[in-house]
């Protein structure tokens, strides 16, 4: 019988050495994938659609839907660069601003159209916007227009930004001098130079009684006409400039009816002053004698807070407008007219029936049911 040796399994040793290499060589390759893949990646621009040319509505870096998608119809897509425009130099020059347009308002637009041919020897400027959700309407908004008294809105803005900021006490007394004196608007002009006023007076009778005296002192005090023109430009407003002192019966100081709507839009959401300022500014502006414009168009119960201006060849007013059911809007309307035209007054109490109209009944609210 011959003998045959049995043969022997590896030892566990020798087993256990194969796994961990194997483990080793794939972790090796692993992390080589893994570098490569990590340098791909790094490369590519999450915010940006991986296949542009379909055009799909992907998200903007805000979460917000793309404003190309907004809007559908043939009409409303006229009206793109529009918004985009409005958009685009609200936010790249403030950085602070929170408000974010979204569509534009057809159904009122072309309500403001048969107004426009109604009144056809005018040339109006309008600029509304809903505070709730950023629907607006635009109509030659941007464009430049005598700002007559419209003007000192943004500069009882810059006020209270000082205020806030320090540079400036309410109670701290400022003087009228020769070079301040002005006359039409106010009642400040027949007191004797050298006579001597809180700020806070002074700036309440700029806007109350549109005063012209007391709105040089306050140009003054702020710094001069530059110093104003620079923080308006700040703030985004690319057509209030002040160019000369009042009464600007020449109509030099400019003013666009989106930034006399834009500087309430900021005042309404805090971007411009505090909380304390920006209610004693609206309790101001609450209080203006001449109330011919848009109050006209608005229920006895509304609430609004604005300031008219009101030269030979433009009327306008800017304003606040808080409806009793809750919700709020601004609107700024400037209409340029042969001299003294008498129906440009009518013509903007037409316009703010109309928004306030549309603006109280275009967004029903939901039914609340009693107890």
């Amino acid at each position: 019988m011959t003998y045959s040796p049995q043969k022997s399994n590896p030892p566990e040793k020798n087993r256990l050495n194969t796994i961990i290499n194997s483990i080793f060589r794939l972790s090796i390759v692993g992390i080589g994938l893994g570098t490569i893949f990590g340098s791909i990646l790094a490369n590519i621009d999450l915010t940006q659609p991986l296949f542009p040319d379909l055009n799909l509505p992907f998200l903007n870096t805000s979460g917000a839907e793309d404003e190309s998608s907004i809007t559908t119809s043939e009409s409303a897509e006229v009206e793109t660069d529009n918004l985009e425009t409005i958009s685009s130099t609200t936010t790249e020059n403030i950085a602070s601003n929170s408000f974010t347009f979204t569509q534009e308002l057809m159904p009122l637009r072309e309500k403001m159209t048969v107004l426009f041919e109604k009144y056809a020897n005018l040339q109006p400027s309008l600029f509304f916007v809903d505070l709730d959700n950023g629907a607006f309407v635009n109509m030659n908004g941007m464009e430049a227009f005598p700002a007559a008294s419209t003007i000192k809105t943004p500069i009882l803005v810059a006020f209270f930004q000082d205020v806030d900021e320090g540079k400036i006490l309410l109670d701290e007394k400022l003087t009228m001098t020769e070079e301040t004196k002005a006359t039409e608007a106010g009642t400040m002009q027949y007191q004797p130079i050298g006579t001597q006023y809180t700020a806070l007076k002074v700036a309440e009778e700029m806007i109350i009684r549109s005063d012209n005296t007391a709105t040089n002192m306050l140009i003054e005090r702020l710094g001069g006409v530059e110093a104003l023109n620079q923080r308006f430009k700040e703030w985004g407003l690319e057509s209030t400039v002040i160019n000369n002192y009042l009464p600007d019966l020449e109509g030099t100081n400019t003013i666009s009816a989106r930034d006399l709507a834009m500087t309430l839009v900021k005042v309404s959401n805090g971007n411009l002053v505090g909380t304390r300022s920006r209610d004693r500014l609206l309790g101001i502006m609450q209080r203006t004698i001449t109330r011919t414009l848009l109050p006209q168009g608005i229920e006895p119960d509304a609430m609004i807070y604005h300031k008219t201006g009101d030269i030979g060849k433009v009327l306008g007013d800017g304003g606040i407008i808080d409806i009793p059911t809750g919700k709020r809007y601004v609107g700024a309307v400037l209409v340029q007219r042969p001299h003294n035209d008498y129906t440009a007054r009518t013509m903007i109490q037409e316009i703010s029936r109309e928004a306030y109209q549309h603006f109280k009944w275009y967004q029903p609210r939901p039914t609340v049911e009693g107890n």
